[in-house]
């Protein structure tokens, strides 16, 4: 059965072309700092974004942790989102491994935290409390784009309280994409990037690299993040064969995921058309907006177990289930599923009975 699978783009293979520029990688030793490759990406990353430099890494989650880390020392506070990667997703490696306390904050509707809340969650200097020293963005965020005016305010908070900004960017192209609206997505991510003092990026995502991300700051952050890397086991050898994937996306990758969005444009009115026509559902399923490559459908519980086992037999993989008093199904769209996936994906729900 051919698989229509829906549930991350981290699913996604190296294309035939990736797979020939790792075959063709120069390497050397990145723990020595002499893999050409990895330093072609790093260097590539940072000019591209407005940094002075950049560290390859294993994964964001390593990366969230290092910039984290490298932020903040034991005691210190960052302010998160309740729903945000770096707090809810990270297995708590900031207070676990970083000894620094979360301040998570509840997300608005539109992914947002109000500004209010980031500026009232700012602590005192007072020995009774965790010295506040970072805020951490994420965007995307569950698929949504956070507003630029909206990040230059936080900037703007920031920077008034003496503290540090991060973006968890993991999928920070998928918002350039967004935010450019058919113009230069280099240019809206710079235009993202600037309002940060650091930034994580996922080339396994949507970029389609098989492993690895990317943290870019100043020198002297990147200096004290290649230290944590160590520390946390980041540290790779010829790891040029990986980044030559990371090197290849970025240069190819970018624009291309205009067509995600476009497959998720369709998946979604799709489904809204197979639920309105469809009796079973029309009162018990809502699609979200997407306006990226996330689409969330809230389920009625009574229906989940046999929804997803209908998307199972059909070869439609997606990931969700229960929650709460709830259910909810994420798909995601990436360079391995297009027009003829999206159909089927919509054939299950049209023909639910």
């Amino acid at each position: 059965m051919n698989i229509s699978d829906f549930r991350s783009d981290t699913v996604t293979r190296p294309t035939a072309a990736m797979r020939d520029a790792m075959l063709r990688a120069e390497v050397g030793d990145d723990v020595f700092g002499d893999d050409p490759t990895v330093n072609a990406l790093q260097a590539f990353a940072a000019e591209r974004l407005g940094f002075e430099a950049a560290l390859f890494a294993p994964s964001g989650t390593q990366c969230n942790l290092m910039a984290l880390m490298s932020h903040c020392q034991r005691g210190d506070e960052a302010i998160v989102g309740q729903q945000w990667h770096t707090y809810r997703w990270e297995a708590g490696g900031m207070a676990v491994l970083g000894s620094i306390q979360p301040q998570p904050l509840e997300n608005a509707p539109d992914g947002t935290i109000p500004l209010a809340a980031i500026r009232g969650a700012i602590k005192a200097d007072d020995a009774h409390f965790a010295r506040t020293r970072l805020i951490a963005l994420e965007n995307t965020t569950g698929g949504l784009v956070l507003p630029l005016a909206y990040q230059r305010d936080v900037r703007a908070l920031a920077t008034e309280a003496g503290l540090a900004a991060h973006l968890d960017g993991a999928r920070l192209f998928n918002a350039a994409v967004a935010d450019a609206q058919g113009g230069d997505p280099w240019a809206a991510a710079r235009d993202i990037a600037r309002n940060f003092d650091s930034l994580s990026m996922c080339l396994s995502k949507g970029l389609g690299a098989p492993v690895g991300s990317l943290l870019l700051g100043s020198k002297d952050f990147i200096a004290r993040a290649h230290r944590v890397r160590k520390m946390l086991g980041g540290g790779m050898r010829q790891a040029g064969i990986l980044a030559a994937a990371g090197l290849y996306a970025l240069q190819h990758h970018v624009q291309r995921l205009a067509e995600d969005h476009a497959n998720m444009a369709a998946l979604r009115a799709g489904l809204i058309d197979a639920v309105q026509n469809n009796a079973r559902l029309s009162e018990r399923v809502q699609v979200s907006a997407a306006p990226t490559n996330i689409l969330w459908v809230d389920v009625d519980a009574s229906l989940i177990d046999a929804l997803k086992r209908r998307l199972d037999e059909a070869g439609v993989r997606v990931t969700g289930g229960r929650y709460g008093g709830g259910a909810r199904l994420r798909f995601v769209t990436h360079l391995d599923v297009g027009p003829a996936e999206v159909r089927r994906a919509v054939s299950v729900f049209r023909e639910f009975q």
